[in-house]
């Protein structure tokens, strides 16, 4: 079976992916291949990951950031980073996720909505990946709903007139926390919801690991400490002020969940594809049986289904015409679909399917956070329903 075409080749996409895309998709694909496929079952294993080498890897290859602009960024399309985020899914969940949030949401809050000062401090850093960087939205009571956060920074003027922030609160679930140099945290003010810039070392500030996880253990997942942060005057992002600002991060990493999710499907569909072409049973082969047959056709129609609408949203990202509700489409969809497939190739592989000698429950596990976090189903649900029919159901 391996002279085959592979699952997304059946749809012949390549028209739709330039040179220079498909040579980026391919460059990640062998850095994945090369230094995370051999070590992720033992990384997920033993609940770690040498994050802090990974990131410097990847930053030799231009991936962190890399769909910015300016400070070392590459610059690359959004459909390159697109791809980018679904060769690294199909290594791991926890390696997307370091690169997205180091990219979508760190980087690209500060590059956004920054100040130039907090731009030439960090970004060329965080680019190289000798800098990593956190988000802080997600609270212990507020998930999805985050304009109720408690965390809160007030002003503490100082003897020289200086008007110090001053922050107090946790934020928990926060990928990178316990290894960064940077959390951008998001706080109430009496000005409204504002970001702010807070390097780790300040005083006041603690990042306990999370441990125990069964989903994402090839991650640093993390809860953030604020007690009595004292950060000067221009720690706060300058640029935006409300929930605007944290949203427009988290439309930029779902973007690139839409992506990455299919790579943990089709991941799981070409083990199971070699598994079944392998497995003898009831003397013939596993691929052989209708019912094995009709599950991997059905599993590869999803998934070529999520891959031209990871495309077609890719090319309105590029050419500006993307909408937030578009993108919740795309993760809703997509991370649904992977998941599922994800489920139905386990039981392809039967009781083999469950060990790390495979990857297919590695990456049912960490699609099941994947399907939580940057927005619930429930949320995007709720997303497209208001586009639908220009009514909130949230409150």
């Amino acid at each position: 079976m391996t002279n085959r075409p592979g699952p997304l080749d059946l749809f012949d996409l390549d028209d739709l992916v330039g040179e220079e895309e498909r040579a980026i998709q391919q460059t990640v694909r062998d850095v994945v291949e090369q230094q995370i496929r051999p070590h992720v079952a033992q990384w997920y294993d033993e609940g770690s990951l040498p994050a802090r080498e990974l990131a410097l890897e990847l930053g030799k290859v231009g991936l962190l950031g890399m769909h910015l602009t300016g400070y070392g960024c590459a610059g690359t399309s959004a459909t390159a980073y697109g791809l980018a985020c679904l060769e690294l899914e199909a290594g791991d969940s926890g390696v997307r996720s370091l690169v997205s949030v180091q990219g979508s949401l760190a980087m690209y809050a500060i590059w956004k909505h920054g100040s130039a000062e907090q731009k030439d401090e960090w970004l060329p850093r965080m680019s190289a990946g000798e800098a990593i960087g956190c988000f802080g939205l997600t609270e212990p009571d507020a998930g999805s709903d985050p304009a109720s956060m408690r965390t809160r920074a007030r002003r503490d003027p100082a003897p020289d007139g200086r008007g110090d922030w001053v922050l107090n609160g946790s934020k928990m679930w926060i990928t990178n926390g316990s290894i960064a140099d940077v959390a951008v945290v998001w706080a109430q003010t009496d000005e409204g919801i504002r970001g702010f810039v807070v390097p780790t070392d300040s005083a006041g500030f603690s990042a306990p690991e999370i441990k125990r996880k069964l989903s994402l253990r090839a991650s640093v997942t993390s809860e953030l400490v604020l007690d009595d942060v004292r950060l000067p005057a221009d720690a706060v992002l300058p640029e935006v002020t409300g929930l605007k600002g944290p949203l427009s991060c988290l439309t930029e990493a779902r973007f690139g969940i839409v992506f990455g999710s299919i790579g943990a499907a089709r991941d799981c569909l070409e083990s199971a594809l070699r598994y079944s072409g392998e497995r003898d049973i009831f003397g013939r082969k596993l691929a052989a049986f209708q019912l094995t047959q009709a599950k991997l056709a059905d599993m590869t129609i999803e998934l070529g289904k999520a891959m031209l609408l990871a495309l077609h949203l890719g090319r309105l990202k590029d050419a500006g015409r993307i909408t937030a509700a578009q993108v919740s489409l795309g993760k809703l969809n997509n991370v649904r679909e992977a998941i599922a497939i994800a489920r139905e190739c386990r039981t392809i592989l039967g009781a083999a399917g469950i060990t790390l000698e495979h990857p297919v429950l590695r990456h049912a596990n960490n699609l099941e956070s994947v399907l939580t976090y940057e927005g619930t189903t429930e949320v995007h649900q709720l997303v497209v329903g208001q586009a639908l029919t220009g009514e909130s159901a949230f409150r």
